[in-house]
This record gives C-alpha cells, structure tokens and sequence, in this order.
C-alpha cells in the first residue's frame, strides 16, 4: 500500500504553498480597531492578522481549560472538601449560643442596676430608715396575691412594715422569718390601708378586689372625683407613712350593697405585677444626711445665739428700768397709779406782753383781732377793768395718794360783761 505522503504529494505541496501564502499576507495586513484590513506598516493601532487568527485559535481551548479548572476547584471546596465544616459548624452555633446568653446577661444587668441606682437614690433623699430587698418567690395562686423577699429579722425586719418602690406602696409584711419574709400585696382582697385623695381631700379605705383590682370603699358619692386623681396614703393606718403614691383614680362605680356609696377604681403606681427590688421601711424616724444634720447644728447655734442676745438685752432694759423713774409706782394701789391718771395737767400762765409790739406781734398782724398785749401798749394808757382778762390762778400739781384738785370757776369782776 502506497504512502499516503506518496499518494497526495502534489496536493500537500500545493497546500503548504498556500499555507505559507496565507501566513505571509498574514503577516503584512493589519486588522485596525475599526474592522477594516489595512497593508500600511505605520499604522500602529492595528493587529497583526496573523496574531488575531492564532488568538481565535488558542483562546477557545484555553478559556475551556480555564472554566474546567475553576469549576474542579470549586466542586472540591465546597461540596469534597467538607470533612471538618460540619464540626466547625456546632462550634460557631455553640459560641453564637454562649453569646446570646452572655448578651442577655448583660442587658439584665443593666436594667437591673438602672433599676438599683434609682432605688438608692430614692433611699438616699426618703426621710424615713429603710432596707433595700428582691422578690425571690409568689404565692402561686392567683387567689392570693403574696410573695418572698430575701430580708427577713436578721436584717431588722418586723411584722407589719410598709413595702415601697420608689413609684409607690407595694404592700406590708406579713410574716417573718429570720432570713426571708412573706409580703401581702395591697391588691389582695385580705389587705388595707388608709388613703386620701389629693385634690378632694376625701378619705377612705384602699383594698382588693376578687380580680386584684385596687378600689377605696366606704366613702359617700361625690361629683368632685373625677378620673385621673392622684391618690395618696393618709398615715392614719400606722403602717404606710403619709404622702407616699398610691396610684391615680381610674373609674367611680356604684356600691352594690349600699345605694349612697361609691366604690373608686384605682391604678397602682407600682408594677405590682413586675416586682423585683423593693425598700422596707424599719423605722419611720426621720434620718438625715449629713449635710442636713450639719445644718441642723448651724441652725440651732445660729437659733441658741438669737436667743442669747434677746436675753441680754431683755437683761439690760430690766437694769435700766430699775435706773430710770417709772410710771408704776410699787408702793401705791392699782387705783392711784400715775399711769391711770385721766386729771388735765398743769395749766401754763398766759405768756408775758411785748413790750414794743409791731405788726409781727401775735394779734396785731392785718385783719386779726387785737389782743391785751396791743390794749397796754406805752402810751396808750392803762386798760379799763372791764377789758382787762380775768386772771388765771395756777393749778397746784398732785401729789401722791391725794385726789386730783378740781378747778373752781372764777367769778368776773365788777362792771365785767358775763
């Protein structure tokens, strides 16, 4: 059998030849970036001809080449080499889990000391001596509305203390044991406590109801109650100190039994539901902090210093009493006194005539009526009897123990006019 070299010869020559051919126009025309074919050799934005082809002719097998390389990494990243994710995996959802908790932790924390350092401010500014607790356990009926807290006698508790958070009363203690306590709330139905309200100053009686409503009983219908009254604690009940929040008026209803009563709906102030940190109050003496008793002191020194000085001078006008003359004299009775002495005084004498009298002299100045002074005048000669002014005899002063001298009229002298 022939060759096959040998048996095409001439038609693999001819081949190579235009092969060769191609390659060499290849070589010469430059495909610019507008399409068109070009045999300028200065044009140097264009292609190679020859270069663009051998360019379609590799970059197909190796774009294939590339795909299959990048898909093969691929399938074996993610879906051949997994032994270890799914280990890595629980981990990550462990520590997603701590971390949850931890985060939950925190925040408890937080509203927990927003909650504390509202409650020592409270305790700092309350007058009255107190013992701050938490809520460890409910009674876990709904019937009865008890719960623990953490304090008990140990910490100076007793039996009846008032409980309060610093939004209102939350109830008082029941029972006590030496390191924990019982609470009755003030919605429970066993439960009382005097109040009043605020704008009405009406009183009653605040307890709960079946459903641990709070409602004030025993008090005659009023149209002055109206919604949104604040209501307080009287003090009357010895337990609750006076003035502490009690809630606001929510509704008036009728009472059932009795037709000229009414019973007072009221919200509470506190969460009673949501209690955790509450304040017992030991001891309803009032306390003061340091810089009240500071000024206290000042006050009472500044006071005791006052009271000094009045003393002395009260003191000194005693002394210059017994000194001077008095009005009261010790040893004559309450009846001759000087003091109450209502006699006229001493009557001064008519003051003595001018003797040059002019137009300044009281009674002669223009329209006044001449007076005796004018009448005895030098050179106008003695004045008559009857226009002579009767004399006035002097009023001898008192004397003491002897009655006040009654003035006598005098009569008037011959040829005087009446």
């Amino acid at each position: 059998m022939e060759s096959f070299f040998v048996r095409y010869r001439n038609l693999l020559v001819l081949l190579a030849i235009l092969l060769v051919q191609i390659i060499g126009l290849a070589m010469q025309v430059r495909r610019t970036s507008e399409g068109r074919s070009t045999l300028d050799a200065t044009d140097s934005s264009g292609v190679r001809l020859i270069r663009l082809w051998a360019n379609s002719l590799v970059s197909p097998p190796e774009r294939l080449i590339h795909s299959t390389g990048l898909g093969a990494g691929h399938l074996w990243q993610n879906y051949l080499d997994l032994r270890h994710v799914r280990q890595q995996n629980q981990d990550l959802q462990k520590t997603i889990d701590r971390l949850r908790l931890e985060q939950a932790a925190l925040l408890e924390d937080a509203k927990q000391g927003e909650r504390l350092q509202a409650l020592d401010k409270f305790q700092e500014k309350y007058i009255y001596k107190t013992v701050a607790a938490q809520a460890i356990g409910s009674s876990g009926s709904e019937l009865s509305h008890v719960f623990y807290i953490d304090k008990g006698s140990a910490d100076g508790l007793a039996r009846d203390d008032a409980v309060i958070t610093p939004d209102g009363i939350v109830g008082k203690v029941r029972d006590v044991f030496p390191h924990t306590a019982q609470v009755l709330a003030v919605n429970d139905q066993t439960s009382g406590a005097g109040v009043i309200l605020e704008t009405t100053r009406i009183r009653g009686i605040l307890r709960g109801n079946a459903f641990g409503q709070l409602e004030i009983v025993d008090i005659l219908a009023d149209k002055r109650i109206e919604k949104g009254e604040v209501v307080l604690t009287a003090g009357g009940d010895q337990i609750f100190p006076r003035g502490l929040s009690v809630g606001v008026v929510d509704k008036v209803v009728p009472d059932p039994d009795r037709d000229s009563f009414i019973h007072v709906m009221v919200t509470p102030a506190a969460h009673l539901d949501q209690l955790d940190e509450v304040l017992v109050v030991t001891s309803t003496e009032p306390r003061f902090s340091p810089q009240q008793q500071q000024d206290i002191a000042t006050s009472e020194e500044v006071k005791g210093s006052e009271a000094a000085a009045i003393k002395e001078q009260k003191k000194a006008s005693d002394i210059m009493a017994e000194r001077l003359p008095g009005l009261i004299d010790p040893k004559l009775p309450q009846d001759q006194q000087p003091l109450y002495d209502n006699s006229n005084p001493v009557i001064v004498a008519h003051p003595p005539q001018a003797l040059h009298p002019d137009r300044f002299t009281p009674g002669n100045a223009p329209g006044s009526v001449p007076d005796a002074a004018a009448e005895t005048a030098p050179g106008s000669g003695a004045a008559k009897p009857s226009e002579q002014k009767p004399a006035v005899k002097p009023v001898p002063p008192k004397q003491p123990g002897q009655p006040a001298p009654q003035s006598q009229p005098q009569k008037n002298p011959p040829g005087g006019t009446n």
